[in-house]
């Protein structure tokens, strides 16, 4: 069953001509350099969406108008011509990407936008990271779904200027005219058949002299990379074992280290009992107090960990002493914004709730670490960084080193998910290798990453929503927050400090909110608004920041509202969407997973729709809440409800990669459903009692749905949304629909699971980490 008859949808998927690039002139640079080295200048002014008519339609957010993405996007125009692509003598292009690559891809994506623009082989293109540039000011932050959009335009147009300027090189080379040449597969063709690579044309080609020089850009029509599946770039080194990261680099010296770490969250260290013992333990060459604990360096990791749990400290309180789940759960309570509408007359009616959710962990796959070298004067750091020029202040404040003392080299990463845009590990390398004065590998252990890592915070959403003769009339949502640490700020010194500030905080925070929320329909007057409390907790924005709590809050709203109305759940948010896309990607998801289809009892279906930094997703999801299936055991484990099917609809205006946004979306999806059925932080005594993987349920190959089915919409405005969270709200609020319709009550705490017994036993909190486990083999289900 569709949401409408295909006659009332109108045309889908039309590329939108009047916001492409086309035929437009920019401007790049030429640098002057030994071999052909180019620039970019220029990017794109965002545009705002047109608007569907409503019987009560709602005025746009602020969000709709200029959003975060734009904001980033804006911030690193000034700079753009920093970005440089360098053809070398061998025929490859190199580009060191000033973005952090954690999996996401976008080494690739960029690697094709060189090669487009180029015309040169991708395998025959070198993207590396960027080391802290400080030049680059705002130009330097991964984030927000930001480096697509803000990289694809000033990317082109410096490997357009390369051409351009290979083409000249080839026609004084050639003794014809630039027009009667050509390029293909890295080189430059002659209409007589003649021909010169890149490689040859590399140093004829630089400039003595820095300048500037018009290009034109190629039209979406003539693309023959953007917007073709490819595979990652990386993908042959990834499943080799051969790509790089930080704990791979050889720094002459650097041994492993690791940290004892306080019981309770941020405690510090009053007393150690046997340094000298601890010293004299197998293979530990140094032991140093630090600003968070205690720190071992020693021949192995394994060494260390022994040498962590030998230690006898005595510990001061942290800063979330005696806290649980319930305490905090009452500030929030006390911190909410009042609603404004007041109780209604007969004649309308509203919808009211309260939905909570829990602290969730911020942990990657790959552990917290980097690797240090301070020597007597300067700095040396490698760490998978997404704000590497905040790293390189904090860390020579931190040292009492000038800036320019301190390089900071980015490595590739193993996951983020948000967690990388601080640079806990890599001060902390900083600061024990200083105290030690010897380089140090530093690995936090995954325990660690748990329980005093960065965590989702813990917040609340108040909804009510009032409605009446057929049409929703006002909707409100007070979202209270654990506060959030904005303290990298836009990625460089000027916005960092200031989101540290004890009134600069709440105003940052609440900016971010304010450019990141919004309403995908109109429901008359809206008003989402944020509060937030209780700064006792490490907490970052982890992927989609306040977005999946937000959107699930309101899209249950959605569900009810549909419900008390007599409507069809689908239909009616197709009758109060106000974009076109938006009913594009539903009416998509709706098609393709069967709306409406008869299923059995205990067993459903649920929708939404979320619209994230000019972008719109769509997610269907099918539950199985039946007792044989919550009630299967696997021991340590949770298993509960398990989402049999999901169909997600995406549409980001242009997908660079479309085989990297699929993934990008599988991912998000695992996320979605994590956060709604399992993956929660429990607190208890000031500390979390999750400390691994194995007891912190992330969604399990068990619960995760046989059948997944992405979508990617065709091209609809010519250039490149966000697309790195843009699926975890989607998802999360889809299979909160789909709980809420198959067991026929709301879900109003998330995950749903928290409230249940655990499924494992906790660590101890002393020593702060497990021992190296030697039975391995015998928890393989």
């Amino acid at each position: 069953m569709l949401c409408a008859s295909s006659a009332s949808r109108g045309p889908r998927g039309q590329p939108v001509a009047a916001r492409g690039v086309g035929r437009r002139k920019f401007l790049g640079y030429v640098v002057a350099a030994p071999t052909l080295t180019v620039a970019a200048q220029l990017g794109e002014a965002a545009v705002a969406p047109p608007r569907a008519a409503a019987a009560v339609p709602s005025p746009p957010s602020a969000s709709e108008l200029y959003d975060l993405n734009d904001m980033l996007t804006t911030a690193a125009l000034p700079t753009a011509n920093l970005i440089s692509i360098r053809i070398d003598p061998d025929g490859t292009a190199s580009f060191a990407l000033p973005r952090a690559e954690v999996g996401q891809g976008i080494t690739t994506s960029s690697a094709m936008l060189i090669a487009e623009e180029l015309d040169l082989p991708l395998e025959r293109i070198r993207v590396t990271l960027a080391d802290a540039r400080p030049e680059l000011l705002f130009n330097q932050l991964t984030g927000g779904s930001n480096t697509t959009i803000s990289t694809y335009t000033p990317i082109r147009v410096a490997a357009a200027v390369a051409r351009g300027r290979l083409l000249k090189a080839a026609a004084l080379e050639l003794g014809e005219a630039v027009t009667s040449l050509t390029t293909r597969a890295g080189a430059v063709l002659s209409s007589t058949g003649r021909s010169l690579t890149y490689g040859e044309l590399a140093e004829k080609a630089a400039s003595t002299a820095t300048e500037q020089v018009p290009v034109t850009l190629k039209e979406p029509g003539e693309f023959t990379v953007i917007g073709t599946p490819r595979r990652r770039i990386d993908a042959l080194e990834a499943v080799t074992g051969r790509k790089q990261y930080a704990m791979d680099v050889h720094v002459p010296g650097a041994l492993p280290t690791m940290v004892c770490r306080p019981p309770t969250i941020n405690g510090t260290v009053r007393s150690v009992e046997n340094l000298d013992a601890v010293r004299a333990m197998p293979g530990i060459t140094d032991v140093a107090r630090v600003s968070t604990g205690v720190a071992v360096r020693g021949r192995t990791f394994g060494q260390c960990i022994d040498a962590v749990r030998a230690l006898r400290v005595t510990w001061g309180p942290g800063t979330a002493e005696g806290a649980s789940d319930a305490t905090v759960l009452q500030k929030l309570r006390r911190a909410e914004l009042p609603l404004v509408v007041p109780p209604l007359d007969l004649l309308t009616k509203a919808v009211d709730a309260r939905f909570t959710f829990h602290f969730a962990s911020n942990g990657a796959l790959e552990p917290n670490c980097a690797v240090a070298d301070v020597r007597s004067g300067r700095a040396e750091i490698w760490a998978s960084l997404k704000s590497p020029i905040v790293t390189q202040e904090q860390i020579a404040l931190r040292l009492g080193l000038a800036p320019s003392a301190v390089s900071v080299h980015v490595t590739e990463g193993g996951g983020s998910f948000g967690r990388k845009l601080f640079s806990d590990a890599a001060l902390e390398a900083a600061e024990i290798s200083q105290a030690m004065g010897k380089p140090v590998k530093l690995m936090w252990h995954r325990t660690d990453d748990f329980r005093q890592g960065r965590t989702h915070p813990m917040s609340t959403s108040r909804v009510r929503a009032t409605y009446a003769l057929g049409n929703v009339l006002t909707y409100e949502q007070r979202h209270t927050s654990v506060a959030t640490d904005f303290g990298h700020g836009l990625g460089e010194v000027i916005t960092a400090p200031a989101a540290q500030l004890p009134v600069g905080d709440l105003a940052f925070s609440d900016t971010v909110f304010q450019l990141t929320q919004q309403s995908p329909y109109h429901f008359g007057v809206t008003t989402q608004l944020l509060s937030e409390t209780d700064k006792g907790f490490n907490t970052g924005s982890m992927r989609n920041i306040y977005s999946p709590n937000v959107r699930c809050a309101q899209e249950l709203i959605v569900d009810e509202l549909a419900k008390r109305m007599g409507k069809d759940a689908c239909a009616f948010r197709r009758a109060f969407l106000k974009e076109e896309r938006a009913r594009a990607v539903l009416d998509k998801v709706a098609e393709a997973g069967e709306w409406g289809r008869p299923m059995p009892a205990g067993t459903a279906q649920g929708i939404a729709v979320h619209p994230e930094y000019h972008a719109f997703v769509a997610v269907l999801a099918e539950i199985d809440c039946r007792p044989e299936t919550t009630g299967r055991r696997i021991p340590n484990a949770y298993t509960g409800p398990r989402v049999t099917k999901v169909v997600c609809a995406v549409d980001v205006g242009l997908a660079v990669n479309p085989r990297g946004l699929e993934a990008q979306m599988m991912g998000g999806i695992m996320d979605g459903i994590a956060l709604t059925l399992s993956s929660g932080l429990h607190l208890q005594d000031g500390h979390f009692l999750e400390g691994s993987w194995d007891n912190y349920f992330y969604t399990r190959q068990w619960n995760t749905p046989p059948e997944l089915d992405i979508i990617v919409m065709p091209p609809t405005t010519g250039k490149p949304g966000g697309a790195g969270e843009l699926a975890v709200a989607g998802a999360m609020a889809a299979v909160a629909c789909a709980y809420g319709r198959a067991t026929g009550t709301m879900p109003t705490r998330f995950p749903v699971n928290h409230g249940e017994p655990l499924g494992f036993q906790p660590l101890p909190t002393s020593p702060p980490i497990p021992p190296s486990p030697t039975d391995g083999l015998s928890r393989a289900h």
